[in-house]
């Protein structure tokens, strides 16, 4: 460990007011020391082009280099600063990663921040003196760094972990994690400033009219209403597909003709069959809809540049709502989840088309997308859309109701639903009813979901039990409980059977039967755990997909169930499900299909596959998320939509496809949960991010006027 100590300076730095100066990185001073692990400072000072002095410091090939800035004896006392400011500059031509850690001389004290450090001119890092996410600010991502402030460079951490008692500060520290080659900064003034200006500085003003970020340009960008109109407006070319039959079945692929759309093997491969009797592979796009991209406004109103008034036509844009109970993993600790909403994607479209803009949207939207080669109306979509029988659409179950619910620990879109509660199979019988109102008889409906992303299991080695140990777990009165017991206690007859089987102490079968048991883990001294975790996920599956799908089947015997849509699973929980569902849908999020679910077990199962989501997206149309699978700029997002699809198509278990989604989301987060990322075909003012949807054109196109997939 090198040590370095510093004298005090004053440099040209123009600090923002009430700022408290703590160090010079630059300059040696007297109070302050620098301690370097794996790091090396140079001997001379550096002067920016700014004018301003700076000094070099290298981070060398290690787990953990560090450099740790303290005071030469106790602590700091920043009682009442709001902000770390650090002038710093990223000597590389390539972004870095930097880790800043804020030490309270009490070890339960700390903050931690990481930032990406991008190449190029210096900047002003700026770390919240307490916790803070782009969920305090409503979203789900926060805007990207660094922004312009004053005539500076700003690099805002809008992500902090930790507690910090701000009079009680030991050290910071600065740290890269494991680089592979020696790495270098240049660092400056070190201040510690009153009040948030920089952290809320970073959402201000973030929105224009139009719901579009206003700190960066992008193609689609426009700036006022007759360029919104003539992109809208643009009449793309149509399909030229041929030899298909009117629902987009290939006449080349002549399978059982039933009237109804349904499933079948022909020569090695599924197929889902037209009404016709035409092999039909499922193109489709999720949440097709004009009613999906509201944000709140309520207590955010500061960054909104121009929100239209809620009054007059514009009225009809502006609504309130509640989102603080809807979920529990998604959206979690996010302020802002309630209140007034404004919906700038259905202004845009009224801005362009008046007040018959929904009509105009709908029949605009359904050329759209046939004229990208899309043949599916997918889950979430307007139902409208479906009965214009232009494509074949889908429907969706919406699960609710007062039955119990079994907690799993994942728990992203809450507990997992309690098939063995009464009140479920009355729930299901209603939501069946309901969703096919009006379509039992339409050849045009491929089928129905039910359920989506439901919390089978967990993630962590043992995740797969945890829907087992969940409801061992679960409160005394829990039907599924109650029903797991029962099996145990027809499996085993006396309570120390169980408890010699499970290495546990368990005295009577009360012991088992009150909420909070400690259920164990699986381990290699007792089997039985997993043999009675398997069975018992076994039976929760059939219990819950045997209630499902005789609730489809009662209110129409007509169309299929295309599964529950999985993203966390068991293999117990997919092999009860291909044995009630047409079709086993999978929400993947990966590279490739394969690659996000067990393609060997489901040949073995010999059921046919839907993937009913997945999308690729950026960070350089507007929103900041750049969605569960990423690429780094918005020309891959068509190659990867390529690479995904052929891959898929070449499967021959594989019968459909659903891109997530139509519209993008609100750069300020949507109303569920905050999502706020781009991975869509249409940006928040409804024209086309062209270059995507011509690589999603080309390769849908190619896919359906193939001889074969």
């Amino acid at each position: 460990m090198k040590r370095v100590w510093l004298f005090a300076a004053v440099v040209s730095f123009a600090a923002p007011a009430m700022a408290a100066e703590v160090a010079d990185l630059a300059v040696p001073a007297a109070a302050v020391r620098i301690d370097l692990q794996h790091a090396t400072s140079a001997p001379a000072i550096e002067t920016a082009q700014d004018g301003v002095t700076q000094r070099r410091y290298t981070f060398q090939p290690a787990p953990n280099p560090q450099i740790a800035v303290m005071p030469a004896q106790g602590g700091w006392n920043w009682q009442g600063q709001g902000e770390l400011h650090l002038r710093v500059q990223n000597a590389m031509p390539w972004a870095v990663t930097l880790v800043v850690d804020i030490d309270g001389t009490d070890a339960k004290s700390h903050l931690h921040a990481v930032v990406g450090l991008p190449a190029g001119p210096a900047q002003t890092l700026v770390v919240p003196l307490h916790a803070t996410s782009p969920l305090a600010f409503g979203m789900q991502v926060g805007p990207p760094m660094p922004i312009a402030e004053q005539g500076r460079r700003v690099l805002v951490a809008t992500t902090v972990e930790g507690t910090l008692d701000p009079a009680a500060v030991r050290a910071v520290r600065l740290s890269m994690p494991a680089p592979q080659a020696p790495q270098s900064i240049l660092l400056g003034r070190f201040d510690v400033v009153a009040g948030e200006a920089a952290l809320r500085g970073a959402y201000t003003g973030i929105v224009d009219r139009y719901g579009q970020y206003t700190r960066e340009d992008w193609p689609e960008k426009i700036t006022n209403d007759d360029a919104l109109r003539a992109a809208v407006k643009r009449v793309p070319s149509a399909a030229s597909i041929g030899d298909e039959d009117r629902y987009g079945g290939r006449l080349d692929v002549r399978l059982q003709k039933t009237g109804w759309f349904h499933t079948q093997k022909s020569g090695g491969r599924w197929w889902l069959v037209t009404p016709d009797g035409h092999g039909f592979f499922s193109l489709g796009v999720n949440t097709v809809k004009a009613d999906d991209t509201r944000t709140y406004v309520q207590d955010r109103e500061f960054m909104f540049r121009d929100v239209p008034p809620d009054s007059g036509a514009w009225a009809a844009f502006h609504g309130t709502g509640d989102n603080r109970n809807a979920q529990q993993g998604a959206g979690a600790g996010r302020c802002c989840n309630h209140g007034r909403w404004f919906d700038f994607y259905a202004a845009n479209l009224y801005r362009v088309d008046g007040t018959g803009w929904l009509a105009a949207w709908r029949t605009r939207t359904l050329a759209r997308l046939q004229a990208w080669g899309f043949n599916t109306i997918a889950n979430w979509s307007d139902p409208v859309l479906g009965a214009m029988h232009k494509l074949p659409y889908t429907r969706e179950l919406d699960i609710r109701g007062d039955f119990g619910n079994v907690a799993t620990g994942y728990d992203w879109w809450g507990r997992m639903p309690d098939p063995f509660d009464p009140r479920f199979a009355r729930a299901m019988d209603t939501a069946a009813a309901k969703a096919a109102q009006g379509v039992r008889d339409d050849p045009w409906l491929l089928g129905y979901f039910a359920g989506n992303e439901l919390s089978w299991s967990a993630y962590g080695p043992n995740g797969r039990w945890a829907l087992a140990v969940g409801t061992l777990r679960g409160e005394a009165h829990s039907a599924a409980k109650q029903a797991f017991i029962a099996e145990l206690k027809k499996k085993y007859g006396t309570p120390d059977k169980l408890a010699s089987a499970w290495g546990i102490a368990l005295p009577s079968w009360d012991a088992l039967d009150v909420t909070d048991f400690p259920a164990p883990e699986p381990n290699e001294a007792h089997p039985a755990i997993t043999d009675d975790y398997s069975a018992w996920l076994s039976r929760y599956a059939e219990q819950f997909f045997r209630t499902v799908a005789d609730a489809i089947h009662r209110h129409d015997p007509h169309h299929l169930y295309l599964g529950s849509r999985f993203a966390v699973s068991t293999p117990e929980a997919i092999a009860v499900c291909a044995k009630y569902c047409g079709v086993v849908s999978f929400n993947i999020y990966a590279d490739l299909p394969q690659h996000g679910f067990d393609a060997a077990a489901m040949r073995k199962l010999d059921k046919p596959v839907v993937i009913s989501e997945f999308h690729f997206g950026s960070d350089d149309r507007g929103p900041f998320g750049k969605g569960v699978v990423s690429v780094e700029h918005e020309a891959q997002r068509g190659e990867a939509y390529a690479r995904f699809l052929q891959a898929a198509a070449a499967d021959p278990d594989i019968v459909g496809t659903h891109w997530f989604e139509y519209v993008d989301e609100p750069v300020t987060g949507r109303l569920l949960d905050g999502e706020n990322g781009h991975f869509s075909l249409v940006g928040i003012t409804d024209i086309p991010f062209a270059g995507f949807v011509e690589s999603v054109r080309k390769t849908n196109l190619e896919l359906r006027r193939a001889t074969s997939p």
